[in-house]
């Protein structure tokens, strides 16, 4: 396949797989380049020494394949300098920031000559995005799992406004885990997807066992956005989520909802496998996934499919 963004990072096909925390370890991120897409290794939910060790056993995987991969940083990380310094003396080939202004280290991370994409959730911040100097836009609808845009845009109705907004090469994500979804997302204007989900229920996943089951049993309708006055999240309803719910029925404040958040509960749900008092962080497409399986098969399923769908397709009669 080729579309504005394998061109762009060297790929095969115009997948990427979001850089989830407790979920993008080197293992997926390995595996899905392998596969022929472009694997993010999620530092977001990882110390600095442990993303060194991470970027480190990502490359070893790939050495000789000629296979790239990249790294996912949350822009409000908290030793984001020194998150920095690792990703341009490592000289990781591709960096996707998120959650924050492009326009912090954009120059700095290109100068080391890393390609940059920045995650939007709006066609405004599309174009701040490309006036920062970055090489991509992934465009993230509110389906999407963890963080969420304040806006609420859907994928559907996001992804033609930013593709009316900048010519740059384009990731549609947001619910999208299958090849017929990927099909879709190109036909509203991106040049490839970024799937999280699907990937965060893989075999390479870091995530706990327990947690990826739950999501696989998971209905049309189980997860919900929340904490909209901290960080828009979407979650599972579990115990701890309808604390969180009632609390916002109630009219909490920002600082009673931190109280009741603490510190660590995404590392609790997803990492531990604490079911019932952890933040379970995923998106509204994980009702559609029914198995845990490996990395190569997701992205020849997803290869297969779209390409039956871009035929039937072509097979109308217009």
């Amino acid at each position: 396949m080729k579309t504005p963004v394998t061109e762009l990072f060297n790929i095969e096909y115009p997948v990427v797989s979001g850089g989830m925390v407790w979920c993008s370890g080197w293992r997926l991120a390995a595996a899905v380049s392998q596969a022929g897409g472009l694997g993010l290794i999620g530092a977001g939910s990882m110390h600095p020494e442990t993303l060194t060790e991470h970027i480190a056993k990502a490359r070893n995987a790939l050495a000789g394949s000629g296979k790239p991969f990249g790294v996912n940083v949350p822009l409000f990380y908290p030793e984001i300098e020194r998150v920095i310094d690792i990703l341009t003396t490592e000289k990781v080939p591709i960096v996707f920031t998120s959650g924050g202004n492009p326009a912090l280290y954009t120059s700095r991370l290109k100068d080391a000559g890393i390609m940059v994409a920045h995650v939007v959730a709006s066609a405004k911040f599309a174009r701040k995005a490309e006036a920062a100097g970055v090489d991509a836009v992934v465009a993230e609808g509110f389906e999407a799992g963890g963080h969420n845009g304040r806006e609420e845009i859907t994928t559907m109705a996001l992804i033609p406004q930013v593709r009316q907004a900048t010519r740059l090469p384009l990731l549609a994500a947001g619910g999208i885990a299958t090849g017929r979804g990927m099909l879709a997302a190109m036909a509203l204007g991106a040049d490839g997807v970024q799937l999280g989900t699907r990937f965060a229920l893989s075999q390479e996943s870091s995530a706990h066992e327990a947690f990826k089951n739950r999501c696989t049993s998971l209905n049309e309708g189980d997860t919900m956005l929340c904490l909209k006055k901290l960080s828009p999240v979407r979650l599972i309803k579990n115990e701890f989520y309808q604390r969180v719910a009632e609390a916002e029925a109630r009219g909490a404040s920002a600082d009673e909802l931190r109280e009741i958040l603490g510190a660590k509960r995404s590392k609790q749900g997803i990492f531990e496998g604490d079911l019932a008092e952890g933040e379970l962080e995923i998106g509204q497409i994980a009702s559609l996934i029914r198995e845990v399986e490996p990395v190569s098969k997701i992205m020849r399923d997803i290869v297969s499919e779209f390409r039956t769908a871009l035929a039937e397709v072509r097979q109308w009669e217009i």
